[in-house]
């Protein structure tokens, strides 16, 4: 899975959008009268705003922990990596989006699609993570 697009996370006043609750996706209902509060995604998917970056991928060896190509990425530097972890890395110069695992004291990025093989991280390798990944945002 490739990186096309990287952007920095913007924080403007009024970004809160209206929130509803019980929205049933049979028949319509009247939305008014379900409105609880105002709704800021800004705080609900971003905890360090200084941090966070938004990456748009491409490619399908992540499917199978639910990120499609076109998908757009959260992506928080400030966050340590832990084994499990999906992360956003400099491999050999390129970007890439894989499950980070370490098995004993070898290091592997791990794809979640069995058409690829899991990544060994040798001395050989110039490895950077470059962040955790927070969230997936798809359009749909």
């Amino acid at each position: 899975m490739k990186i096309t697009d990287v952007y920095l996370a913007s924080f403007k006043e009024g970004a809160k959008v209206p929130a509803y609750s019980g929205v049933a996706a049979g028949f319509p209902s009247p939305a008014d009268d379900f409105l609880e509060d105002k709704l800021d995604l800004n705080e609900k998917l971003i905890k360090h705003p200084a941090a966070t970056f938004f990456v748009r991928v491409s490619g399908n060896s992540m499917v199978k922990a639910g990120i499609n190509s076109g998908d757009l990425l959260i992506v928080d530097r400030s966050l340590e990596p832990r084994t499990g972890n999906i992360i956003v890395a400099i491999l050999n110069g390129d970007f890439t989006v894989k499950r980070i695992s370490k098995r004993g004291q070898r290091l592997f990025l791990v794809p979640e699609n069995s058409n690829y093989n899991p990544i060994e991280i040798t001395d050989d390798s110039n490895f950077q993570v470059w962040g955790v990944v927070t969230n997936v945002i798809r359009n749909v």
